[in-house]
């Protein structure tokens, strides 16, 4: 088994394809927290079984990014669990919001982050940019149903992931389902697909060989995008292939919310028997890249790769995908 140091700090706002925190756009007071009217939703997402097995967590294959704690590596025992074969998409989202009410922190807060190529807004409805990555622009009246901004809906995107959806959104939204997110350990598990130590879901081809295999940046990034894949922001969540557990897309697309809170040290003391992340931390994990991933500057859709945010931050490439409970089992709160 491979071990390398321990990186000394996260992605965070470095990430190119990941999206700043709340806080970098604007300090505001705390909105009151929504909260659901009801319980026990409807979930309809179709299922893929993952079964029980131990498989080595972290980078192999030498594309790690520093500060992102992709190792060292370490063998990781998991039982069996099932989980969404695709992300939670805007029909799903908005039969939880019309059961509930739900409002969601993008709505509370009045804005969300949207990247500048997506941006169909009021000049009035710019906030501003994040210090550190300009492309990314603090959008009034961006959220999960307006995803450029006030000029856009979801007309044509019912089959889309839902974006916009902040760590506590998702956990609502859970909670309404009876379902959980995934522990970090178990999404790269169910990512890999079966195949031991690959790069990819679909082995280690890379992600333009012989056509597209995932939703990310084509272009110049971030000024240009020539959309060779079809697709400039989301696409459909049963776009492409699915992995060998039958999983559509968990890389590329959108980065998908974990329940662990992030800790770039902890594999060097993560338990080998269902880890569940560290006890605290100001941000949580996000998985799989999304469609702003690039390989000249975040080459972050891989199996192994690791982001973060904070639990009230919304952006225009993230959702989530969750996970069935199972009594014992680890993780069965919401969100861990």
């Amino acid at each position: 088994m491979t071990n390398a140091s321990e990186p000394d700090s996260g992605c965070g706002a470095a990430c190119a394809c990941g999206a700043p925190g709340r806080s970098q756009f604007v300090t505001l007071s705390a909105p009151s927290a929504s909260s659901s009217r009801a319980a026990g939703g409807r979930h309809t997402v179709e299922q893929a079984h993952v079964p029980a097995g131990v498989f080595t967590m972290g980078d192999s294959s030498g594309d790690r990014n520093p500060g992102d704690g992709e190792t060292p590596l370490h063998d990781v025992d998991l039982d069996g669990f099932d989980i969404d074969a695709t992300t939670v998409t805007n029909d799903d989202f908005a039969r939880f919001i019309e059961s509930t009410g739900y409002r969601t922190e993008a709505e509370t807060w009045g804005f969300s982050a949207v990247f500048h190529l997506a941006v169909d807004a009021d000049s009035d409805d710019i906030i501003g940019s994040a210090a550190g990555t300009p492309w990314w622009r603090g959008v009034r009246g961006a959220d999960w149903a307006h995803p450029g901004g006030s000029r856009t809906s979801l007309d044509g995107l019912g089959d889309h992931p839902a974006v916009h959806v902040s760590w506590n959104d998702a956990v609502a939204y859970c909670a309404w389902a009876g379902r959980r997110l995934p522990t970090e350990a178990e999404w790269e598990y169910a990512a890999r697909g079966g195949l031991a130590g690959a790069k990819y879901p679909w082995g280690d081809t890379e992600v333009d060989a012989g056509g597209w295999r995932a939703n990310i940046f084509q272009g110049e990034f971030p000024h240009r995008n020539t959309v060779e894949d079809g697709w400039p922001t989301t696409a459909p969540v049963r776009s492409f292939e699915p992995n060998g557990y039958g999983l559509w897309q968990p890389v590329g697309n959108v980065w998908e919310w974990c329940a662990d809170w992030f800790d770039p040290r902890y594999y060097s003391r993560s338990p080998a028997r269902e880890p569940r992340g560290s006890s605290r931390g100001q941000a949580r994990v996000l998985r799989g890249g999304s469609y702003l991933c690039h390989s000249s500057y975040c080459n972050r859709y891989r199996n192994s790769a690791r982001s973060s945010n904070t639990p009230d931050s919304s952006m225009g490439n993230a959702g989530f995908r969750t996970v069935s409970l199972r009594p014992g089992g680890a993780g069965d709160e919401a969100g861990a």
